[in-house]
């Protein structure tokens, strides 16, 4: 067990900061780096903390894929702390003086404000809540605030968790003091956080020589966007461990369009098509001529024209993505990325379409195609979504579909003529 002081409070004891956060931490260790030890917190009152604990909290985690296998030991958690069976002992972490970071996944839905929480709860519900009382005990003890590095998939997750922790000073009357001291003394960073982790390989027969409980499994790629003014670098300098860690001041919406247009829009743009073609996983799509074709078109022919990152760093990005969505260990089936077709093509393919007939004055092909296999696979296939989304879908002209700006946030009456064609 790690008995080094705890510099890491990480709400959240999931296969994705495992094999991400804690990952990217033991790389630092393994190099002298960081000379800590990470505290989970359970954030939820059923979880893995118990099993976790009864290893040491010590695991093994695989990296798997096209470019081989590497195996590594995740020894940087010290202590597992559940705040539904000993909330003493949870406040008790914020009079550590040496707690620098906190790191969280609570789901996109964590963050979020409930005026039903009460500051006598022990614990309150809701992940910012239980920040506020721990933040509170700090402040009271007269010590350093902390620094947030929230991985929940929201825009601007940390802008949203210090707009969340203040409403509840707020809401419990905490003073202008505190609040005070949450805007001067902390940090919140947002970040943009990727990388596929696929937890226990519950399917496989592992020949690790000893028995681990808590094996984790993901791919090769990964990436943290942090933005912020403050100097992490100098704290986590995640440079010298040569991990894929991008800090910068201003840039995190151009890297999180990059991932929603290329990544997702490759998704996207795929799968309705595939679907209709007989596919049945990303893989088996790559694994085809002519789909992996069509998707390589999409993304360097159509997409990346359309964004204004440097061109090496985005043909980097997308060749990347296509190894990844290559892996022979991740089964990822295109009927679950299928799910909410209509709203995903709005937030991940259209705007590429309509920045290319803005640069280019044309509309792209390919993508146009993809428009069509979508509408074709509401009519025909087998979609879910919203049931008012699919009746409309299934029983409505391609005009009438094209037209209805609830769906596109504007009238794509204009296309018409293209995704006949």
């Amino acid at each position: 067990m790690n008995n080094k002081p705890v510099k890491v409070i990480q709400f959240g004891e999931g296969g994705f900061l495992r094999g991400f956060a804690d990952w990217m931490l033991q790389k630092l260790s393994d190099i002298g780096e960081f000379d800590g030890s990470v505290a989970v917190v359970q954030p939820i009152d059923k979880g893995m903390c118990d099993m976790l604990a009864a290893q040491d909290c010590v695991y093994t985690h695989l990296i798997r894929g096209a470019e081989g296998v590497e195996i590594s030991k995740i020894d940087v958690i010290s202590r597992c702390v559940k705040p539904y069976d000993n909330f003493e002992e949870y406040l008790a972490l914020a009079d550590i003086p040496e707690a620098r970071f906190v790191i969280s996944n609570t789901t996109e839905s964590g963050i979020e404000f409930k005026d039903s929480d009460k500051i006598t709860d022990a614990p309150p519900a809701t992940f910012p809540a239980k920040l506020t009382l721990l933040l509170k005990r700090r402040f009271d003890k007269g010590l350093k605030g902390f620094i947030f590095l929230p991985c929940e998939l929201i825009d601007r997750n940390g802008d949203n968790l210090k707009k969340t922790v203040l409403q509840y000073a707020d809401l419990w009357q905490l003073g202008d003091g505190f609040k005070s001291w949450i805007e001067t003394e902390n940090v919140f960073c947002n970040t943009l956080v990727d990388r596929i982790n696929t937890g226990y390989p519950k399917d496989e027969k592992l020949d690790l020589g000893y028995e681990d409980n808590m094996v984790n499994t993901s791919e090769f790629f990964h990436l943290w966007v942090i933005e912020t003014e403050f100097d992490l670098e100098k704290e986590l300098p995640f440079s010298k461990a040569d991990l894929n860690v991008i800090i910068t001041k201003d840039a995190l919406e151009r890297y999180r369009t990059r991932k929603v247009r290329i990544l997702n829009g490759a998704h996207t743009s795929m799968v309705p098509f595939a679907l209709l073609s007989g596919f049945d996983t990303v893989k088996s799509c790559m694994d085809d001529d002519d789909m992996r074709g069509f998707v390589r078109t999409c993304l360097f022919e159509e997409i990346i024209p359309t964004l204004d990152l440097p061109k090496e760093e985005l043909t980097d990005y997308a060749e990347n993505v296509l190894i990844r969505f290559s892996n022979p260990y991740i089964k990822h089936y295109l009927s679950s990325i299928a799910l909410n077709s209509v709203s995903k093509y709005k937030v991940r393919v259209l705007p590429s379409v309509l920045e290319y007939k803005k640069r280019f004055g044309s509309y792209p092909k390919h993508l146009m195609f993809a428009l069509k296999k979508l509408i074709e696979f509401y009519k025909v296939g087998a979609p879910n979504d919203d049931p008012a989304v699919m009746e409309f879908m299934k029983n409505k002209s391609v005009a009438e579909i094209l037209k209805n700006e609830a769906f596109w946030g504007c009238d794509l009456s204009d296309l018409l003529g293209e995704v006949e064609a």
